[in-house]
């Protein structure tokens, strides 16, 4: 069932000047409730301007957003609510932290939403524990914070809201391996808790590879290919020519199986790529031991 509907959506800057630009330019999908969407194009290719479109931040100059089968314009004074329902975090959200503390930080939104000081202390410290935020950090300033933390915080703001869908736009930008990887578990543990909706937008064909149910490729403003991860990702050549890369480790494979190796395109991820080496390897290993027997076997 899906949760949110796209009707030919256009988007165009500066209508009516010189610099008149199309950005998103009649887009139709739609997204189901509880799936993981991963959102990549090239830089300038329309995603997070149509991403913004999605939770009312931008106006469509054309076509209309569903959520839940309503127009989400259809009252314009009442668009704060779908910002509610359909949850954003920008590019180093880090930077919009601005309360004394971590509390207060999260706290904000929930605040803004009616509920009661108890929901609110709920909501909060359920959003921290999904975040991966420890309590001792709560009651600290948010600029004493790691990069790491201040970005889960700067999250578990948008979580606390606990919005029926929520949009990433490049989480992971910035931070070290070690912070990557312990954001990717938190966003995973999170979707798996709570079963809501995620659009994850990144340049990293990794992060999406790993954790998305289908993907979603932007160019030109036109919305180019929506299928599962391993049909997108097996267009190497389609996504090359629209400024993209497969993932890394998909990119070993096929050399490898394209040397002769016995191991299969398509493959996604670092564990997907281990259990095919690892077959390979004991694959190769079997034919040496055979040929050894052979040789040393008495002949008839």
């Amino acid at each position: 069932m899906s949760i949110i509907q796209v009707e030919n959506l256009c988007y165009k800057y500066g209508i009516g000047t010189p610099f008149e630009k199309t950005a998103v330019n009649d887009v139709s999908f739609e997204i189901n409730k509880g799936e993981v969407v991963g959102v990549i194009g090239h830089t300038g290719s329309g995603k997070s301007t149509m991403v913004q479109m999605l939770n009312g931040l931008i106006k469509p100059t054309g076509g209309r957003v569903l959520l839940e089968g309503n127009d989400i314009w259809s009252e314009p004074k009442k668009i704060r609510q779908v910002r509610f329902k359909v949850g954003m975090v920008f590019q180093y959200p880090e930077y919009q932290l601005f309360e004394e503390t971590v509390r207060k930080d999260i706290a904000y939104g929930p605040s803004n939403m009616g509920l009661s000081d108890d929901e609110i202390v709920s909501s909060v410290e359920a959003a921290a524990r999904f975040a991966g935020l420890k309590a001792e950090l709560l009651d600290k300033s948010p600029f004493e914070l790691s990069g790491g933390e201040k970005r889960r915080a700067a999250i578990a703001g948008v979580i606390a809201m606990n919005p029926q869908v929520l949009i990433l736009d490049e989480p992971t930008a910035g931070l070290d391996p070690m912070g990557r990887e312990l954001l990717l578990k938190q966003i995973e543990g999170y979707h798996k808790r709570s079963g809501n909706t995620i659009l994850l937008v990144s340049h990293s064909m990794e992060d999406i590879a790993r954790i998305s149910d289908r993907v979603l490729v932007m160019n030109d403003g036109k919305m180019e290919m929506l299928d599962t991860p391993h049909n997108v990702f097996s267009q190497g050549e389609r996504l090359k020519g629209m400024g993209l890369k497969i993932p890394q480790i998909t990119q070993i494979i096929n050399a490898l199986a394209d040397e002769g190796y016995s191991v299969e395109k398509g493959v996604l991820t670092i564990e997907e790529a281990v259990k095919q080496l690892l077959r390979a390897v004991l694959q190769v290993y079997l034919q040496c031991l055979t040929q050894s027997l052979l040789r040393i076997m008495p002949k008839p």
